[in-house]
């Protein structure tokens, strides 16, 4: 058997269904998918693997194929056309929405001449480990039978219908067929409890104009209007994508272990909800006129985090479950060898300070833009803020997670400053009952802090931490916290520093590893996140010329259906990192805002951040 090349991950679209995603390659190969949840065990892993960890192919035996894809209207569903020497066909891809079934519908079109096509379906449940038990069946409908194939192991169960299904060859599903101009075949499996009766067959056509629809309204809500419409439009429809509709929860990414330095150890899980990333995925969202979904977030959140203030984590499961061991699955070889293959996060024990004050600027912007509080809602957030006046002094791990020893990250600090700064707001704004005056003395307490330890003088920068004179992009986010302003001098020394001490290759790393600050071996490349914090640092400093031509080229970096991935590698010009990468499209929409306000256009952002800010 030749050695397998792994699928470049920018050659990669995301399917969704507001449940789950699945990753499907220019090739026609569904290498990543986990049903019925983000968070749930991979019944196709090739991603991770090899096809023998299991896919879903159909594609044009000719590999030569010329291929063209798009996503149809702001929707995802996908439109691939695959042209060989002998004609042309489309493959329609789509995870209907709206249903609360866990379905993959695959059309294949004839368009001119015939194509030849290969068809695989190859199951691993358990992240590729599992052969299930897959059985041929009848299945009677009102005037005729077709035939089924269904795959079981455990509590899982796919079945898989189409017009012509694939025959068993060496543990693999598989087949060859001809498809002619004006034929029309389609192909389906659908996931459901081992327990349950087999889920009934799809109105196609009516499933995929009814799932465009839907996400044609919810992008019409919009009210971004600038240049870079298309871009931001894309990425609401991924942060909307990464969303889990029943419960609120909003994941991080679709993956895991992609790797941020390939061939390397820096392999994570993001199939979870981080309260900081949620938090700002709602910024973006309020950003641009979006409202409900903070309600559902709000109430994700409550429940997530009810009780002991004491107890709360940094991250959650798509549920609100707080177990998410840390494991490694051995059997898995990894993205391009990238070992290990980690699925749980044992960040999840970290203590990260600057969470609280992200989710308190989001529920500020919430309040601010019409979302009315509630008592139970308040009270959580009160007491939160209650047990951080008591904690705040702490070390932490900082938003990297960085696995080495606890600092006091500058970061961290200002947004404990954030959190004071927002719940002071709260009371004085909006009503709510609470310790204000010693809330804004602890504020003013902790801004003199950094002031005097997070900043070297001598340079005119903030630090990383208050033990260095390093460095971190995450400074380049105080002024959009309004910290301080962005026009501020000492703002201007921290934007030069990043730039001398972070670019790479004209993109901004998340802080230099070489350091050993982060406990880890290896390198990794320039955040894309980061690289949009440049622009919106240019942006509030007046630098919109700076701004607008590295927005021009973050922009450029998407892949050609507009998704991004946590990093970018510029020598190599490839992604790496998680896939599609919610922190990479949220701060995307966040420079937009940014850029259109710099510009005198009006917008949603216009609400200022900083009424708590004092001169020091």
């Amino acid at each position: 058997m030749s050695e397998h090349v792994p699928t470049p991950i920018e050659d990669y679209a995301v399917l969704g269904d507001l449940g789950t995603a699945a990753l499907v390659s220019r090739r026609g190969s569904v290498d990543w998918l986990c049903l019925p949840r983000f968070d749930s065990r991979a019944c196709f892993a090739a991603l991770l693997g090899t096809p023998e960890h299991g896919r879903w192919l159909i594609a044009p035996v000719d590999t030569d194929a010329v291929t063209t894809r798009r996503y149809v209207g702001n929707s995802f569903v996908l439109e691939t056309i695959h042209e060989t020497s002998t004609g042309r066909v489309r493959v329609t891809d789509v995870m209907p929405l709206g249903d609360g079934r866990s379905d993959l519908l695959r059309r294949v079109e004839g368009l001119d001449g015939t194509v030849r096509m290969v068809h695989e379906w190859t199951v691993r449940f358990n992240y590729g480990r599992t052969r299930p038990w897959v059985m041929r069946h009848t299945e009677d409908r009102e005037d005729h039978t077709d035939e089924i194939i269904t795959a079981i192991a455990g509590p899982d169960m796919l079945v898989l219908r189409g017009a012509r299904l694939p025959h068993a060859q060496n543990g693999h599903h598989v087949d060859e067929f001809d498809v002619v101009a004006g034929q029309t075949l389609t192909f389906s499996t659908t996931w459901f409890r081992s327990h349950e009766p087999i889920p009934p067959p799809l109105r196609v056509r009516a499933r995929i104009d009814e799932t465009i629809a839907l996400s044609e309204a919810y992008a019409a809500r919009s009210h971004y209007e600038g240049p870079y419409a298309e871009a931001v439009t894309r990425s609401l429809l991924v942060l909307r994508g990464l969303t889990h509709q029943a419960t609120g929860g909003i994941v991080a990414a679709a993956t895991t272990s992609l790797p941020e330095d390939v061939g390397g150890e820096r392999n994570w899980d993001y199939r979870f909800c981080w309260l900081r990333d949620a938090a700002l995925t709602l910024e973006a969202l309020l950003g641009c006129g979006y409202v409900e979904e903070t309600a559902l977030w709000r109430d994700w959140l409550l429940r997530a985090v009810a009780g002991d203030p004491e107890d709360m984590q940094i991250m959650y499961r798509v549920d609100g479950g707080r177990d998410l061991p840390e494991r490694v699955l051995e059997h898995l070889p990894g993205y391009a060898g990238s070992r290990p293959v980690r699925v749980g996060n044992a960040a999840v024990d970290q203590r990260q300070t600057d969470v609280l004050g992200e989710v308190l600027i989001s529920l500020d912007q919430a309040r601010t833009r019409g979302l009315e509080e509630t008592d139970d809602s308040w009270h959580l957030q009160r007491a939160l803020v209650n047990h951080l006046a008591l904690h705040w002094e702490e070390a932490d791990n900082g938003l990297w997670e960085i696995r080495g020893p606890l600092r006091h990250f500058t970061h961290s600090r200002v947004m404990v400053w954030a959190a004071f700064d927002r719940a002071i707001r709260a009371v004085e704004q909006h009503g709510v009952a609470g310790p204000v005056e010693q809330w804004r003395e602890l504020r003013d307490q902790v801004r003199e802090e950094v002031m005097t330890k997070g900043f070297d003088t001598e340079r005119n920068t903030f630090v990383q931490h208050y033990d260095t004179t390093e460095v971190d992009a995450s400074l380049l986010t105080l002024s959009s916290i309004g910290f301080v302003d962005g026009d501020d001098p000492r703002m201007l020394g921290t934007i030069a520093a990043v730039e001398s001490d972070l670019l790479r290759d004209g993109l901004v790393m998340r802080y230099r590893t070489d350091t050993g600050v982060d406990g880890l071996a290896g390198d990794e490349h320039p955040f894309l996140a980061c690289s949009f914090w440049l622009v919106t640092a240019y942006a509030k400093a007046g630098m919109t010329t700076e701004a607008t031509e590295l927005m021009d080229r973050l922009v450029g970096l998407t892949n050609d259906v507009g998704l991004l991935s946590e990093e970018y590698d510029p020598i190599a010009d490839r992604m790496v990192g998680n896939f599609p990468q919610a922190f990479s499209h949220l701060t995307l929409v966040g420079a937009a805002l940014a850029l259109e306000k710099a510009s005198g256009a009006p917008s949603d952002m216009e609400t200022e951040k900083q009424p708590g800010r004092a001169t020091v």
